[in-house]
C-alpha cells in the first residue's frame, strides 16, 4: 500500500539528504519525494510517498520523528487530501499527426509548452492515473523523453498540517 506523508522540516542544507538516507538505511523504498518552500521562509515541506503496511509506516514515522530538523509529520489519506503531479512529455510530432496530438492534449486538459519541426513538449497536471493514461495514449506517437515531479498534496481540512494533531 502506498502512503503519503507531509513532513515539515527546518529549511537548511542537508535535511532532505538525511531523510532519504535514513529511509534507505531502513530499506524503505521512496516511491516519490517532493520538497519545497512553505508559507514560512524557515520551513520546508517534504511530501513523501512510501510503500508499506501500517506497521512499517509507523516505523518510518517514528524514525523520521527522531531527526532534529523534523518539525511535524502527518499521514495524508487519499479521500482527505488533494494530490497532484506534473509531467513534461516530449513526443514525436510529424506534420501529419500534429492535429491528432493537439486533440489529445485538449481531451486531457494538458498544455503544449514547446513546438519544433519534429517534436512537441506537453505539460500535463493531475493525479497519477491521469498522467499514466495520457502517457499510454502518447506512446502510440512515440515518446522521446518524459519527466515527472513527485506527488504534492494538501489536506482538505481547514487548518494547516502544522496544526493538525
Amino acid at each position: 500500500m502506498k502512503n503519503t506523508l507531509a513532513v515539515l522540516v527546518v529549511n537548511k542544507p542537508g535535511v532532505l539528504a538525511r531523510i532519504s538516507g535514513l529511509l534507505s538505511r531502513r530499506v524503505v523504498n521512496i516511491e516519490s519525494i517532493a520538497a519545497g518552500y512553505t508559507e514560512e521562509a524557515d520551513v520546508t515541506r517534504i511530501t513523501l510517498v512510501v510503500k508499506g503496511d501500517e506497521q512499517s509506516l509507523e516505523q518510518v514515522i517514528k524514525q523520521l520523528s527522531k531527526l532534529i530538523d523534523v518539525i511535524k509529520i502527518v499521514k495524508l489519506n487519499v479521500g482527505d487530501s488533494v494530490e497532484r503531479e506534473l509531467a513534461l512529455v516530449k513526443v514525436i510530432a510529424k506534420n501529419n499527426r500534429r492535429s491528432d496530438i493537439v486533440n489529445l492534449v485538449s481531451v486531457f486538459r494538458a498544455n503544449i509548452i514547446d513546438v519544433n519541426k519534429e517534436t512537441m513538449i506537453i505539460e500535463v497536471l493531475g493525479d497519477a492515473q491521469k498522467i499514466n493514461a495520457f502517457c499510454a495514449v502518447l506512446d502510440d506517437y512515440g515518446i522521446v523523453e518524459m519527466v515527472r515531479t513527485g506527488k504534492v498534496a494538501l489536506s482538505r481540512k481547514p487548518q494547516a498540517v502544522k496544526q493538525i494533531n
